[in-house]
C-alpha cells in the first residue's frame, strides 16, 4: 500500500481505552495529514478533561467535536459525552442524541458508519479495547466499502469483547500490538 492513499482515521475504544488511545495518539507524527474521529465509552460527563488528557500524550491536536465543525487533517476530534458523533459531507462534524446503539452514546458504530458513507475506500477503522460488541458493525462498514480495518490484538487488549467482536463480524486487515498501530497510522497517511 502507498502512503497518503487514506484521507481520514476512526477510532472507537471502551473499558482500558483512555490508555490505549493515549499510545496510540501518542505515536502519531506531525505530518500526519488525516484528520482523527475519536469515540471514547465514558461515564464522564466532562470532555474537556478528556481532551486535555489525550493532548498531554499527542502532538497532533486533540479538540471534542462541535456541530457543523470542518473537519481538516492533522487533528483529532473526539465525540462529546453523550452524543454520537457523525460524519457529514463537506467533511463536518454533527452531534446527535438519537438512542443508544449498542447501549452507549457515543457509538462507534454510528461514527464508522457515517464515515465510511463520506470517505469510503480511503477511510481507516480502528478498534481499540472493550468490553461491548460497538465498533464491530462500523468495522463491517468500512471494510465493505474498501476501507482498511485495523484491530488491537485481543490477546493484549485490557477487554477483548470490542476487538473480538470486530473480528468476527468484519475481520480486519491489521491485528496489532497498541505500539504498532500509530506507526502504521504514519505510514498509510503521512
Amino acid at each position: 500500500m502507498r502512503a497518503g492513499r487514506y484521507d481520514a482515521i476512526v477510532m472507537a475504544a471502551s473499558s482500558g481505552g483512555i490508555d490505549a488511545l493515549r499510545i496510540v495518539l501518542g505515536a502519531l507524527d506531525a505530518r500526519l495529514r488525516a484528520p482523527v474521529l475519536i469515540v471514547q465509552h465514558t461515564a464522564s460527563e466532562n470532555g474537556h478533561a478528556l481532551c486535555e488528557l489525550f493532548a498531554a500524550a499527542s502532538v497532533i491536536p486533540v479538540i471534542e467535536a462541535e456541530p457543523r465543525q470542518p473537519i481538516v487533517g492533522g487533528c483529532a476530534y473526539l465525540a462529546p459525552p453523550g452524543y454520537h458523533l457523525l460524519v457529514e459531507a463537506g467533511p463536518r462534524a454533527a452531534l446527535s442524541v438519537d438512542d443508544k446503539v449498542c447501549h452507549v452514546r457515543p457509538s462507534a458504530d454510528v461514527l464508522f458508519e457515517s464515515a465510511a458513507d463520506v470517505w469510503r475506500s480511503a477511510l481507516i477503522g480502528v478498534v481499540l479495547t472493550g468490553a461491548n460488541d460497538d465498533g464491530a458493525a462500523g468495522m463491517l462498514a468500512i471494510r465493505s466499502r474498501k476501507g482498511l480495518g485495523i484491530v488491537q490484538l485481543p490477546d493484549e487488549a485490557e477487554m477483548r469483547e470490542m476487538p473480538e467482536a470486530a473480528l468476527r463480524l468484519a475481520g480486519a486487515d491489521h491485528v496489532l500490538r497498541l505500539a504498532a498501530i500509530g506507526p502504521l497510522l504514519n505510514q498509510l497517511c503521512g
